[in-house]
This record gives structure tokens, C-alpha cells and sequence, in this order.
């Protein structure tokens, strides 16, 4: 008789529970965390709806900060982003995206970084691209960094032998090129901006305005001492 009112206990539980699991659950009776139990995706910054006005256990989401879905940055906290530029052009999709967008930057030779700071700008480039960047293409510029040194790896090219503009640097700086990933998780878009003006101007710009210079720079100054010889001669 004991174990027959245990067995119907048991029934009666099981039954009990299996009903309370396959009701209704658009209103249930308790909410703690109303956020996680009906999830909303929501951009960055992005007006929000009030999520929850659909349920029972209402809460006026973000009603507080006129629907703003992001927080105010806490006071005394420091900028992500204070040099104010505004993050570049959406990731390229493909190969062929990719490719048009680095041809693009190479039309690009000046930085949108502010052109008084340019001191600052170049210093603190340097102070990256020696942490950043050295490495592998050498403090030098030149390709020959301590992992290439080391025969770990080989091919980094020299920056003076290649096709660069203060653009180009950026955009794969941002984008990775072939063995080169992408930067831009370790450098803000500003930062980003500093290592490219000072690859450029430490690298590739000395050895464009030393190309730029007549091979017979020195003949001016042989010729114009001609005319002094030659007078000397017809004073004797």
C-alpha cells in the first residue's frame, strides 16, 4: 500500500511539472533579468524602443536617457577617439573591394590629423611604428627587423622601394596586406593616422626629394669658376 501512494506521488509530481513546463511563456508569472530573457540586438547609440512593452512585466527601457541604447562616457574617463576623426570606410567584402580601396588610398598624401600637431604627430608615430612595427620592418625602414633577422620570417619589403603614400600606409595599416593583418584592433583610427605620417616622411619621403635633385647638381659650381681661370689667363 506504501509504495503503491509513493508511485502516485511521483505520477502526480512528474504530471505536475511537465504541465507547468509546456505552458504558456509570452507572460510569465516572475522576470529577474527581463533584458536577457527577451533580448534585443540594438546598434551603438542607436533610438531605441522600449523592448519590453509587449510583456506584462514592463520596464521603460531607456526611457531615462530619452532612448539612447549608449551610455554617456563616465566624467573623467579617457577618449577612444579624441582626435575626432571619424572611422574610415566599412571593411572591404572581397578581393576586388580591397583592391580598388588600397588603389583609392594612394591618392591620399595628406593625414586628416591636425597640421599644427605635426611635431607631436611625427613623435608619437615614431614612438608606434617602434612598438608596433619594428619588428618586422625594422627600425630603419628598411625590412630588416629582429624577426626577420632572425629567419623566422623573410620578405617584409624596404619602404623606400615601394609605391607608398601616407594613404596607402594607412589603409593597410587598417585593412592588412598579404602577410600583414589588420591593425586596427591595436591602433586607433588617430594613431593609425601618426604611424602612416611617419613612415611616410621618415622613409619614402628623403629618398623621393633626393630623386627629385639633378644628377649634375655639382655643375653649376664648376662652371661658374671657368670664367675665373679664363680671366686670370688674359691678365698674363
Amino acid at each position: 500500500m506504501k509504495n503503491n501512494i509513493l508511485k502516485l506521488t511521483a505520477i502526480f509530481g512528474l504530471t505536475t511539472v511537465l504541465l507547468n513546463s509546456c505552458g504558456p511563456k509570452d507572460n510569465p508569472p516572475l522576470v529577474y533579468f527581463p533584458d536577457m530573457y527577451f533580448p534585443v540586438a540594438y546598434d551603438p547609440l542607436m533610438k531605441a524602443q522600449d523592448a519590453y512593452s509587449k510583456h506584462e512585466n514592463e520596464i521603460p527601457a531607456f526611457v531615462a536617457r530619452n532612448g539612447a541604447t549608449g551610455l554617456a562616457p563616465v566624467e573623467g574617463s579617457i577618449s577612444q577617439n579624441k582626435d575626432g576623426i571619424v572611422s574610415e570606410e566599412a571593411l572591404p567584402k572581397n578581393m576586388e573591394e580591397y583592391n580598388a580601396g588600397y588603389d583609392a588610398s594612394k591618392s591620399i598624401t595628406v593625414s586628416p590629423l591636425k597640421a599644427e600637431n605635426l611635431e607631436k604627430d611625427l613623435a608619437r608615430g615614431k614612438n608606434l611604428y617602434e612598438h608596433t612595427c619594428a619588428a618586422c620592418h625594422g627600425v630603419n625602414g628598411d625590412g630588416q627587423g629582429t624577426i626577420v633577422q632572425s629567419g623566422a620570417y623573410s620578405g617584409v619589403p624596404k619602404y623606400a622601394d615601394r609605391e607608398i603614400t601616407i594613404g596607402s600606409v594607412h589603409y593597410v595599416l587598417t585593412n592588412g596586406r598579404n602577410a600583414m593583418g589588420s591593425y586596427a584592433g591595436q591602433l586607433n583610427v588617430g594613431d593609425r593616422w601618426r604611424v602612416a605620417l611617419y613612415v611616410y616622411n621618415t622613409f619614402k619621403a628623403p629618398t623621393l626629394a633626393a630623386s627629385a635633385k639633378p644628377a649634375d647638381a655639382a655643375t653649376p659650381e664648376k662652371t661658374s669658376a671657368a670664367p675665373a681661370a679664363e680671366a686670370k689667363t688674359n691678365a698674363k
